[in-house]
């Protein structure tokens, strides 16, 4: 899916996604932040499950720090500290890689259905915390801040936000597309398909786990201040299970196997739910049935399909 030959498509595509959004209503601007954001979500926790193997249930976790480091920030910038407003998104980054590493040192140790588990477990704990620990994450109701001007850019209409996430999800999705193609992102792949010809070789297994999980933690602490910038508010629900679970679902249904598969997943669901909401209130139990007919009939998820049909489209029968 990220062969030259697809070049003329993604052109075409990050056109659409520069151009038409200021003629769109404010519901969908606001829908595409949520898509752009909800992708790269889907891409950071991709580089654990797609990459190097490693089912995370608590992504939630480094979500939702991030989403509060941002906010945290933003206090500090309304009370004059000097800071760029783009550059807010680095200590939901830095957040994330923090959390990231002690929390990958330690769940890294264990591998399989242990190593999910204890993910969940970590989310779980601090969703717990949070509405006690009233002066990080604001108890209960949360903590708010507004966005504030940046040279002449002043971030109150939701076109500017979304071009701002726009842009860091474009780097930080090029980020993550250049990892692949580096050497260490090559010994992901071979920890996923053999972890103990790997350590055989000689590599310490574990650091390289934990480094992998650092680093989808920080991009997801990224993705969790995005979210913070957009709404301005954030509370303890951004560490729930089923925040976790949504990225999951995303994942897989787009495709684990194919790098741009979990933009597709999220996309899918995340404009499925704009759309859907407002006609009934049984939109998860819909969302939850087409994960169960993706997983049925397409394990490889939607992506998958396409990189398929892709790659064999001379030899397919279109009649």
């Amino acid at each position: 899916m990220t062969s030259s030959r697809n070049i003329p498509l993604i052109a075409a595509l990050l056109l659409v996604l520069i151009l038409v959004p200021p003629f769109l209503g404010l519901a969908w601007q606001n829908a595409l932040v949520n898509v752009l954001i909800a992708s790269l979500f889907a891409l950071a926790f991709n580089l654990l499950i797609g990459q190097a193997g490693l089912l995370s249930f608590g992504h939630a976790a480094y979500f939702g720090v991030g989403a509060f480091a941002a906010l945290h920030l933003m206090i500090a910038i309304e009370n004059g500290f000097a800071f760029p407003t783009p550059l807010v998104p680095l200590a939901g980054g830095l957040a994330g890689l923090l959390l990231g590493s002690i929390a990958g040192f330690f769940a890294t140790m264990r591998s399989g259905v242990y190593f999910a588990l204890v993910t969940l477990a970590i989310a779980e704990l601090l969703h717990s915390l949070a509405p006690r620990l009233e002066a990080v994450f604001g108890g209960e109701s949360g903590i708010s801040s507004m966005r504030m001007p940046w040279g002449a850019i002043s971030f109150g209409s939701m076109i500017e936000v979304y071009y701002l996430t726009l842009a860091w999800v474009l780097t930080c999705g090029l980020g993550l597309w250049a990892y692949t193609r580096t050497p260490f992102g090559r010994l992901t792949l071979a920890l996923r398909d053999n972890e103990q010809r790997v350590r055989f070789l000689g590599y310490r297994t574990h650091a390289v786990k934990v480094i992998v999980f650092a680093v989808s933690a920080m991009l997801t602490g990224v993705a969790g201040s995005l979210q913070a910038i957009s709404n301005e508010t954030a509370n303890y629900s951004l560490f729930a299970s089923d925040v976790s679970a949504q990225v999951v679902l995303q994942t897989f249904v787009g495709g684990s196997t194919v790098f741009f598969g979990p933009v597709i997943g999220a996309a899918a669901f995340t404009l499925f739910s704009f759309l859907v909401s407002d006609l009934t209130r049984s939109w998860l139990l819909y969302q939850g049935l087409i994960f169960v007919l993706v997983m049925l009939y397409a394990p490889t998820g939607i992506g998958g399909v396409l990189q398929h049909h892709i790659r064999n489209r001379g030899r397919l029968d279109w009649r």
